[in-house]
């Protein structure tokens, strides 16, 4: 057992643990720099830090660990919290052409190679960590035994892990070059391509593809190019042959069969049947439909939230998106469906298949942005600036009121749920900052500008709570997470000054959640009926 002749062609029996150390490394002595002679696993429990070994830098963290193979030079860093970490120290047991002996440097075989290696769940390393350590002086024999099998678990867990983290990298390569081909779909592209581009071989990158969008690599091209040769059918009058080369067909007849195979009609009968008078359905995106006049065949609604009603779209279908039933939205013939950035969240692209999608780049805060790319894809492109002046002109009048009654008062807007208090941020992000501290010029109390910097929104804890001592609150519930109006019951909202003074005024929550125009005019007038 004490042989140490190396051979390429053996083959590792077991794995044998010498010793188990626990360690912390603070700040104060945050460099470990030494050369390892056993094959050794650094396993971090607490804290975090850097390892340079073989020329690269390794972040540390908790769940994380290295194995280093013998003589390997390692320097371990700890930043200011320290690290907290277990040493294992081990041998590998393979036969060999002389008999059975130690291996000292990895092979291809092995279970157990050198590199960063992670832990899923942690927990359960973490048991057997913890057992291992608890009797690494017990030499009874069915403790020996029983702490070699838990060795063993510890390997196959190391081996297990980093076999899921792999998998789900490359999941996330293949969801990468799907993006790509959703930007890129003009382009010349192949398999073969695609799957060099993420570095996995051709068959694993097109099973990946297919448990990702159910459909074959091509097949998705192919319905990409179509559905946005359907969207320029419907919002142009270019030539087939000029559409055909924009989406990637080099070939006007290969086009026309494509399209037919796809869709069922040929492309001039697909744009006779439908140009001039588009059935749209756009969720979360009415408002800026009505704004240019445009009347969508079917508005969204959710289960919790409910329907659009400042909106006024009474005499519209409504249609549960978070049903999912998309037999149901078929029913409405929708030429076109157009969507924002929150599709995804929604699983709308699973209604590819009702109609094209056309979805919209991310503009969020930009509203006017929205309402202009909107305004041109229906050839509305006349109307945007009215609309958008007559926005203006309502601000300003408004805002010359407020100067007058509310003065130098604060004032903050909450979003309220079973999950938590949320505080919603400035004049540049968020679905209310922009119109109540820069259109209409109210003061935010500190606490905006101090916690929400860069983000849309924040949650409170109860001491930042207790410090919203503004002097006007909106407040608004969400009920898809839980209303959680318990909250306006306890001593800690109570004590709020403006909670005290009956300044304090729901809104609803779908109007002021939202980015369109006539969503901020709705919000104009909230804040003009109770503080002007």
């Amino acid at each position: 057992m004490k042989h140490t002749q190396q051979l390429p062609t053996a083959d590792v029996l077991f794995y044998s643990l010498n010793q188990i150390e626990l360690l912390s490394r603070s700040a104060h002595f945050s460099t470990l720099q030494e050369v390892v002679q056993d094959w050794t696993l650094i396993i971090i429990t607490q804290g975090n830090g850097i390892l340079f070994a073989d020329g690269a830098r390794f972040p540390l963290k908790k769940g994380t660990g290295f194995i280093l193979v013998p003589g390997t030079g390692s320097d371990m860093r700890c930043d200011g919290e320290g690290l907290t970490f277990y040493k294992l120290s081990f041998e590998m047991i393979g036969k060999t052409e002389s008999g059975y002996g130690r291996i000292q440097s990895s092979i291809g075989n092995s279970l157990v190679q050198h590199g960063m290696v992670t832990f899923h769940p942690f927990s359960h390393c973490a048991l057997l960590l913890e057992s291992l350590y608890f009797n690494r002086g017990d030499n009874g024999d069915i403790q020996r035994l029983t702490s070699h099998i838990r060795f063993q678990e510890l390997l196959l867990l190391c081996q297990q892990s980093s076999a899921e983290n792999q998998d789900a990298l490359k999941r996330a390569a293949v969801e990468r070059s799907i993006d790509f081909i959703n930007h890129h779909y003009n382009e010349v592209l192949t398999v073969d391509q695609l799957a060099a581009m993420v570095q996995i071989n051709r068959s694993r990158y097109t099973q990946l593809f297919r448990e990702i969008t159910g459909q074959l690599p091509l097949d998705y091209l192919n319905g990409v190019r179509i559905e946005r040769a359907q969207q320029l059918l419907l919002m142009s009058d270019d030539r087939l042959h000029d559409i055909a080369q924009t989406v990637g067909y080099s070939n006007e007849y290969y086009f026309n069969r494509r399209f037919k195979g796809t869709v069922g009609v040929t492309p001039g009968q697909y744009r006779r049947t439908h140009q001039g008078n588009i059935r749209v359905f756009a969720p979360f995106l009415e408002d800026y439909l009505l704004a240019l006049d445009i009347i969508p065949v079917a508005q969204y609604s959710h289960a919790q939230w409910g329907k659009q009603e400042y909106l006024g779209l009474h005499q519209v279908p409504h249609f549960d998106i978070s049903s999912g039933h998309w037999a149901q939205l078929s029913q409405y013939e929708p030429d076109l469906i157009l969507l924002d950035e929150g599709y995804r969240r929604w699983k709308l692209e699973d209604c590819r298949h009702i109609a094209p999608l056309f979805k919209l780049p991310c503009m969020a805060e930009d509203w006017r942005a929205t309402l202009r790319t909107i305004a041109s894809i229906f050839g509305k492109s006349g109307k945007v600036d009215k609309v958008i002046q007559s926005y203006e002109q309502k601000a300003a009048a408004a805002r010359e009121i407020l100067r007058r009654s509310v003065c130098q008062a604060t004032v903050a807007c909450l979003r309220i749920s079973s999950c938590g208090i949320y505080l919603y941020g400035g004049q540049q992000l968020g679905y209310t900052g922009g119109v109540l501290y820069k259109d209409l010029g109210l003061t935010p109390h500190p606490l905006v500008d101090k916690l929400t910097v860069g983000q849309r929104r924040i949650s409170l804890t109860d001491e930042w709570i207790a410090q919203l001592d503004a002097d006007h609150l909106f407040i608004t519930f969400d009920k898809r997470e839980g209303e959680g109006r318990e909250l306006l019951d306890t001593s800690l909202w109570n004590q709020l000054p403006a909670v005290q003074q009956g300044h304090v005024y729901e809104v609803d929550f779908i109007a002021w959640m939202n980015y369109g125009v006539l969503s901020h005019k709705r919000k104009i007038d909230d804040v003009l009926a109770v503080l002007a």
